[in-house]
C-alpha cells in the first residue's frame, strides 16, 4: 500500500481506527486492530487525533491578496461600517491597485497564499480574478498559470468576475467572453453595483446567458451591503430556474434584513434553482442567515473571503480559522453547532461548488488531514494547521510545533 494511517479518530465514529490508501484511493476505513500487521510505503500515526476530509473554500479573492498597503486605509474603513452602506464606495476605492497590476505581482501574491492553502489542508478554492478595463486579464492569466502548478496539490476553480459592474464598466463583458475563452472556470457577477435594478437584472441575464452557452457555472456577489432593497439574490435564483445554470450566490448581506415573509419566499425559490451560499461573516458587520438556509435545505459554505486587502486586514486561508470566527459570529457555541459549521468548510462547501460531498469512506478519493485535536471543538480551539496533510495518498504537508520551557529560578 501507498499509505496507512494508524490510531485515528473519525467524526462520529467511536474508537480508533485506521485508513488504508493505494493508488490514489482509500482501500479501506476498519476499526483499528493494533495484531494486524500492515506494510505501506508511508505509515502515519494519528496518535488520536481527528482525521477529516479536507477543506474547501468557496470564495476567495486570489488576485486581490496581500495588497492592503497598497490599496490604503480608505476603502478598508468604508467597507468595514456598522451598516455597510458605504460598500460600494469601498469597491471604488479599491479598484485603484488594479491600474498598474501585472501578471508576475498577481502570480508571485497568490502563490503565497496558496502555500498556506497547502500548510492548512485546503483541497478546493474557487478563486475569483477581476476583470475589467483596468485590470484587463492579468488577474485571470495570473491565475489560470498557477491553476496548472498546484494541480497536484489545489484544485483551484478560477473565477472571471466583473469586480466594478458590467453595464457601468463598458468593455467589461468582452474581457469576460474572452477569459471563458482562455480557460475560466467560472462565469462571475455583482450585479448589485449596478446603478439601476434594471441594469442590475440584465447583468445576471447576460452573465448566466454566458454561463448557459459555454456549459459553465456561475458565482455571483449579491446585494452586499446594508440596504434591505437590494433583491438581486432573487433575480439570480430566478434566472437559474428558468434556464437551469447551476451555480452559488455570494455573501448576500443583505438577507440579514429582509422581513421574515419575503426570506421564507425567497428560501423556498433559491431551493427550487439549487443555488447554493457561501458566507464570509469574518469579512464584515452583516452576514447571511447561515443555519437558516441550511435548515432549508439549501447547500450553505462558508468561505475565506479576503487576505490582507482592501476588505480584510488578517487571513492565513485557514478554514479552521474561518469556522472559529463564526462560532463567535454566529453563535454557534456547541458541540452539536460546532460540527455542524465544521461541515461549512468541508462536505457542504463541495455541494456548493457542485461537488460531490467528499467522505472518507472506502473507493473515495484519499484526501485527508489528521488534526491537531481530538475532537471538532478542539480543532477549533487550536485552529493549527493540520498535523498531516494528504492528497491521493501522498503526504504533502506535515506541521508540528514544540514549546520549550526554561527551568524555574530556585
Amino acid at each position: 500500500m501507498d499509505l496507512l494511517i494508524r490510531n485515528a479518530t473519525l467524526r462520529g465514529r467511536p474508537g480508533r481506527w485506521m485508513l488504508a490508501a493505494d493508488d490514489g484511493v482509500l482501500i479501506a476505513v476498519a476499526a483499528e486492530d493494533r495484531d494486524t500487521v500492515t506494510e505501506a510505503v508511508t505509515v502515519i500515526d494519528a496518535e488520536g487525533n481527528l482525521v477529516t476530509e479536507p477543506f474547501v473554500d468557496a470564495h476567495l479573492h486570489l488576485d486581490k491578496v496581500h495588497t492592503l498597503d497598497l490599496a490604503g486605509p480608505r476603502a478598508l474603513q468604508a467597507y468595514t461600517q456598522g451598516s455597510m452602506g458605504a460598500a460600494m464606495a469601498a469597491i471604488e476605492d479599491a479598484a485603484a491597485v488594479k491600474r498598474d497590476q501585472t501578471t508576475a505581482a498577481v502570480v508571485e501574491r497568490a502563490r503565497r497564499a496558496l502555500t498556506e492553502s497547502v500548510r492548512h489542508g485546503v483541497r478546493r478554492v474557487q478563486a475569483f480574478a477581476d476583470v475589467d478595463p483596468d485590470a484587463g486579464l492579468t488577474g485571470v492569466e495570473a491565475l489560470l498559470a498557477l491553476r496548472e502548478e498546484v494541480r497536484d496539490r489545489v484544485e483551484v476553480r478560477v473565477v472571471a468576475f466583473p469586480q466594478d459592474g458590467l453595464l457601468r464598466r463598458p468593455g467589461t463583458e468582452e474581457l469576460i467572453v474572452e477569459a471563458v475563452r482562455l480557460g475560466a472556470d467560472v462565469v462571475g457577477g455583482i450585479p448589485w453595483i449596478e446603478y439601476t435594478d434594471a441594469d442590475a437584472a440584465e447583468h445576471v441575464r447576460r452573465m448566466v446567458e454566458l454561463a448557459r452557452r459555454t456549459g459553465k457555472r456561475v458565482a455571483m456577489l449579491v446585494d452586499d451591503a446594508g440596504d434591505p432593497g437590494l433583491r438581486t439574490t432573487e433575480t439570480l435564483a430566478s434566472a437559474l430556474l428558468a434556464t437551469g445554470v447551476r451555480g452559488s450566490a455570494q455573501h448576500a448581506r443583505a438577507m440579514a434584513l429582509y422581513p421574515e415573509p419575503y426570506l421564507r419566499r425567497l428560501l423556498g425559490l433559491c431551493r427550487a434553482a439549487g443555488l447554493g451560499f457561501v458566507s464570509d461573516p469574518h469579512t464584515g458587520p452583516l452576514h447571511l442567515p447561515v443555519f437558516a438556509l441550511a435548515d432549508a435545505g439549501l447547500a450553505v459554505a462558508l468561505g475565506q473571503d479576503d487576505i490582507e486587502d482592501a476588505y480584510y486586514p488578517f487571513g492565513r486561508h485557514n478554514l479552521l480559522e474561518v469556522a472559529f470566527l463564526a462560532a463567535h459570529l454566529l453563535d454557534a457555541r456547541t458541540d452539536a453547532a460546532l460540527d455542524r459549521l465544521y461541515d461549512l468548510v468541508t462536505v457542504q462547501a463541495a455541494r456548493v461548488l457542485g461537488r460531490p460531498a467528499p467522505r472518507l469512506v472506502p473507493g473515495a478519493p484519499a484526501d485527508l488531514v489528521v488534526l491537531e485535536g481530538r475532537t471538532v471543538r478542539q480543532a477549533l480551539t487550536l485552529h493549527a494547521p493540520p498535523r498531516h496533510v494528504v492528497v491521493a495518498g501522498r503526504e504533502i504537508a506535515s506541521t508540528r510545533t514544540r514549546t520549550e520551557f526554561s527551568p524555574p529560578r530556585r
